[in-house]
């Protein structure tokens, strides 16, 4: 029956696509997110869904959108020379077998966010795709939260529909992911239009944030918890009533801390105690062992790169009895473990020429959404109101995940990419706006001579 139904939803999705083509855009976010196709076990899991979507989203923007609109923005270029860059990189890296198989999913992300802006024309489409990614990974959280509450979960034990380890079904990046979406759900019941806002939007938004603080609790990866402690301060900055809202925040804390698992406690506490957590020694490994590569291969490794490294460090544990404190130490040795950071993941696979295009592309993400909410919080009117929020909304979600990025391998993750499209589409979509709106007011001499005539040129026919 699951799988009848998730067939029959994405079957519907495509079809609705022939009549509104910009459906297929949002269909492919859908089963990119969510990735039904993990879910089946029958239909769905024998077909090649993801490249369906992606294909029947191009090509139906290809045929039949208007592309007059369309403008080619700066962070699409930088996504094109990181593209065509991770591809030589893919061609010379270390382990072209292993590094082919991350290219065949990272290139179709990549090219999708490059893709993405183009559709968004309208503020309806682009409220739409940010509707459809908080709902798709509304999915997952609100079944981990679920299952959270019921007494679930622990570290790497916290299972989202299936038992998989993958994208956002990895507890760490689904964290990450949980705590990023919080500032866009609460932009989508304050200014949403697809559903407006009344008392079935707020109770089911309210139930959403509600779940996606739980995640970093049921997953018990001290990610999520980083990423909550940030947006918050962060969101503190653009609110009114920051003390009011502050003293909220520590009453909620203060109330909830007493009700959360003693194992999520006990593993959060090994953030200020970090040399007893072998996790924490194996990236700090990594991390030195990164530089040391990057430092002879400037150009990167390519994919998977890690495979190379090998590590060693020691655990150190203090233990107290009777005020005795007795200290152990253990030697460890591992091979070929992951990153733990998307800053060492593009460092060590891309070198510093991918690093730069990967940090410049953030950068210039968190100073356009600052330009934007700069030139438009003062404007109130209907159709002008909800820009300045939507820009705080998704710089706030960009830096929740450079924070996350910190210490998890996210730095391709569709979603995010996704996130990235979407502030191209945002910033595109105003700079046209705003240049019409330019073109449309009458220059000086016109409203001199509209209001007299004074300092109008007269011209040699008139002086004769």
């Amino acid at each position: 029956m699951l799988d009848l139904a998730l067939t029959g939803f994405v079957v519907c999705f495509l079809l609705a696509g022939f009549r509104r083509p910009f459906l297929w855009v949002l269909c492919y976010l859908y089963v990119d997110i969510v990735s039904p196709q993990i879910i089946s076990w029958g239909i769905l899991a024998r077909l090649p869904i993801s490249l369906m979507a992606f294909a029947a989203a191009f090509l139906g923007w290809l045929a039949f959108d208007d592309k007059r609109d369309s403008r080619f923005t700066l962070r699409q270029g930088i996504l094109v020379l990181l593209l065509l860059y991770c591809g030589f990189t893919t061609w010379t890296a270390a382990y072209p077998a292993a590094a082919a198989e991350k290219w065949a999913w990272v290139w179709k992300a990549l090219v999708f966010a490059i893709f993405l802006p183009f559709t968004l024309r309208t503020r309806l489409r682009i409220e739409a795709a940010a509707l459809v990614m908080v709902l798709a990974a509304s999915a997952l959280i609100i079944d981990g939260g679920l299952k959270t509450v019921g007494g679930g979960g622990g570290y790497g034990t916290l299972r989202i529909f299936v038992e998989n380890n993958t994208g956002l079904y990895e507890g760490s990046i689904l964290s990450a992911v949980a705590i990023s979406i919080i500032p866009i759900a609460l932009w989508l019941v304050r200014h949403g239009t697809v559903f407006p806002a009344d008392w079935r939007v707020t109770l089911f938004a309210a139930g959403l944030i509600f779940a996606c603080a739980l995640i970093p609790v049921g997953t018990q990866a001290r990610t999520g918890l980083v990423c909550l402690g940030v947006l918050c301060l962060f969101y503190l900055r653009t609110v009114r009533h920051k003390v009011l809202i502050a003293g909220g925040m520590v009453l909620a804390l203060m109330v909830a801390v007493p009700f959360l698992p003693p194992a999520f406690l006990a593993r959060m506490g090994t953030i200020e105690n970090h040399e007893a957590d072998q996790s924490a020694g194996t990236r700090l490994g990594v991390w030195k062992w990164t530089w040391d590569y990057v430092k002879d291969h400037p150009l990167g490794g390519g994919f998977v790169v890690n495979l190379a490294s090998r590590v060693e460090y020691d655990t150190v544990m203090r233990k107290t009895v009777d005020g005795s404190t007795t200290i152990s130490r253990e030697h460890i040795v591992e091979e070929g473990r992951a990153f733990h950071s998307s800053y060492f993941e593009m460092l060590g696979e891309q070198g510093i020429p991918g690093f730069a295009l990967w940090i410049l592309l953030q950068l210039t993400g968190l100073l356009q959404m600052e330009q934007i909410r700069r030139r438009w919080k003062r404007r109130t009117g209907a159709d002008e109101a909800w820009v300045a929020p939507l820009a705080i909304a998704l710089q706030l979600a960009q830096v929740v995940y450079l924070i996350g990025s910190l210490f998890v391998g996210i730095a391709f993750q569709p979603f995010i990419l996704m996130l990235i499209g979407l502030q191209c589409g945002l910033w595109s979509y105003l700079k046209r706006i705003e240049t019409a709106s330019q073109s449309a007011l009458p220059s000086s001499s016109d409203r001199r001579a509209a209001a007299g005539g004074i300092g109008v040129k007269i011209g040699p026919e008139a002086g004769a």
